[in-house]
């Protein structure tokens, strides 16, 4: 069991105009000992732009700027530049933001050779109505939550919003000298990969949006995650693969309950998931994380690793900016032993689906599914200690039948 130690409230909101209500969901650049932490800043009305701050060590401010270093400049984020996330590649410093104009919720991105001057380059999600993806939707032949979402934004929102999404980030390296980009259509967290910005144009994401089933990454799988998932800090690449966190949102009698999660991703095919709790890493327990803004939130964005230890940056209830750790080593270690687990599981469905019509052998079932006596004895004892599967012995031979 994965131990979170919580570090303590590292950021309040302050009397400066521009961070006056909360600031949270940071961003944080790593060199050496010194973080550059990258922050939404929110000012009363709940209009947002992007603080900055230093930290020497994982715990201690030692510069915070009294004005935003990223704010509103066009129409299309007139009421926000919000939850930024920063990837370093090719010489280069990659900020990705929601671009909020108090309608809609956009992807935008800037960059940036100094992480002080940023250039802004637009939207590059999808500017179309949600009718309009919905179509699309319907060839992808996508499961029936994508048009719960569908009718949630067209009804809470405006019948004309446009398809909302956010956390994205891209990868910190290319494959097949492509970008590699997370992004979020709820439910799910996808990748989209594509050769240059210019390309994401709106006959892309047309093309794109056909077959979004076959991009997506990660899914809703346990019952915290009941509502939706979302990424969360940009992935940190480890010798055993790609470390992602990300948000679950739980639909409970309290309303939403965001939780902080994790995965872990192959590092040749982010496509691959081969590790993910089946807990959250961590919940809202601590009473900065159930009452702010938006109660029931932890929402981690940014990550530091000091010696033995990963720190991970969160947005605390909407209000402020909070700290956790966790020995990095533990982690990777849990989350390889649940790719057993996921393996087995996988196998089981395998195994109870092929003994639905008629029983079969565990040496027919070797043959089959290729795989060794030891973990297909793993699959059956689960299947059996659950009630799917009966056995019986006949002539040294093992046999499974399914009950349906």
């Amino acid at each position: 069991m994965v131990t979170i130690r919580r570090e303590r409230v590292l950021m309040e909101a302050t009397e400066h105009e521009f961070e006056n209500q909360a600031v949270l969901n940071p961003t944080v650049v790593q060199q050496g000992d010194t973080l550059h932490l990258f922050y939404r800043a929110v000012k009363e009305g709940n209009y947002s732009s992007i603080g900055y701050c230093k930290l020497e060590g994982p715990l201690n401010i030692v510069e915070r700027r009294n004005s935003p270093i990223l704010f509103p400049e066009h129409d299309y984020e007139i009421h926000g530049t919000e939850d930024p996330r920063i990837v370093f590649l090719d010489g280069t410093y990659y900020m990705f933001y929601t671009a909020y104009d108090g309608r809609n919720a956009l992807i935008a991105y800037a960059t940036s050779k100094d992480l002080k001057n940023w250039e802004k380059h637009g939207i590059i999600s999808p500017k179309m109505r949600y009718d309009e993806a919905g179509d699309f939707f319907r060839l992808s032949k996508l499961k029936e939550r994508y048009y719960f979402f569908i009718s949630y934004y067209k009804d809470v929102v405006a019948e004309d919003v446009l398809l909302w999404e956010k956390d994205s980030f891209i990868l910190p390296k290319k494959y097949n000298n492509k970008f590699a980009m997370f992004h979020r259509v709820l439910p799910d967290i996808q990748i989209v990969y594509f050769d240059d910005f210019k390309d994401l144009t709106t006959d892309f994401w047309k093309d794109y949006l056909k077959t979004l089933g076959d991009h997506v990454v990660i899914e809703p799988k346990f019952g915290y995650e009941s509502r939706n998932i979302g990424a969360g800090a940009p992935l940190i690449e480890t010798e055993r693969g790609w470390l992602m966190l990300y948000h679950s949102v739980e639909d409970s009698n309290k309303g939403k309950v965001y939780h902080a999660s994790v995965a872990l991703l192959d590092k040749q095919n982010p496509f691959k998931v081969i590790g993910r709790l089946k807990e959250p890493l961590f919940s809202p327990t601590e009473d900065y994380e159930k009452f702010g803004d938006v109660n029931n939130v932890v929402f981690p964005t940014g990550t530091a690793i000091f010696g033995e230890r990963l720190y991970i940056y969160y947005g605390a209830a909407d209000k402020r900016i909070a700290v956790a750790s966790v020995n990095l080593h533990k982690l990777l270690h849990e989350l390889l032993a649940s790719e057993v687990e996921v393996g087995i599981g996988f196998l089981a469905g395998q195994i109870y689906n092929l003994t639905i019509k008629e029983e079969q052998s565990l040496t027919h079932l070797k043959n089959l599914l290729h795989q060794n006596e030891k973990v297909l004895l793993m699959a059956i004892g689960w299947l059996t200690r659950e009630n799917k599967v009966l056995c019986r012995f006949d002539s040294d031979e093992l046999f499974i039948r399914s009950i349906r």
